[in-house]
């Protein structure tokens, strides 16, 4: 497995709509595996395939142990075409990303969420999610449509640069 270098704002493939996989092989496996490999060296949580130059629809989550709560487990997911499917509530709360490091603000999202995707074994997966793990999720999903945080943030005044200790604590991918 590799590391894999993160493509940065301004970057013309983070802007595009990136495209369905319908069939999960060998190669997005391997993507995948790379993307979850990269997470914790880059210190975030997850990564979305156009984060990594490649415009195609494949989110990976890796939140480690006791990222939240003290005894939480890790929780890891690797999804192909995933989509919000349902959703409910707003939340909002302060959010980074790996391809703008240094600047948080905050970003109005649904509280509680449902993903449809496929998994690495091309079985159709749902997950329900809510809290921060919920702001993941919508955070990956809307790399895949080229959207980023800042464009969700409708307080211009919460957008700052920030030291490293709080970017790392606010990053999701």
């Amino acid at each position: 497995m590799a590391v894999l270098e993160i493509i940065l704002e301004g970057d013309p493939r983070l802007r595009e709509k990136a495209k369905r996989i319908r069939h999960v092989d060998d190669s997005v496996r391997r993507l995948a595996d790379n993307m979850h490999e990269t997470i914790p060296v880059a210190e975030g949580v997850a990564l979305a395939a156009p984060q990594v130059g490649v415009t195609r629809r494949l989110i990976v989550i890796r939140v480690p142990p006791g990222y939240e709560e003290e005894d939480a487990e890790e929780i890891s997911y690797r999804l192909a075409d995933p989509e919000i499917i349902r959703h409910h509530g707003l939340q909002v709360g302060m959010e980074g990303c790996l391809s703008i490091p240094g600047w948080i603000g905050e970003v109005p999202r649904h509280e509680t969420i449902t993903v449809k995707a496929i998994d690495m074994d091309n079985k159709p997966i749902r997950i329900k999610a809510s809290g921060h793990l919920a702001v993941i999720f919508q955070h990956e999903i809307d790399h895949l449509d080229g959207i980023l945080f800042t464009d969700r943030i409708e307080d211009r005044s919460t957008l700052r640069l920030v030291g490293q200790r709080e970017y790392e604590d606010a990053a999701e991918g």
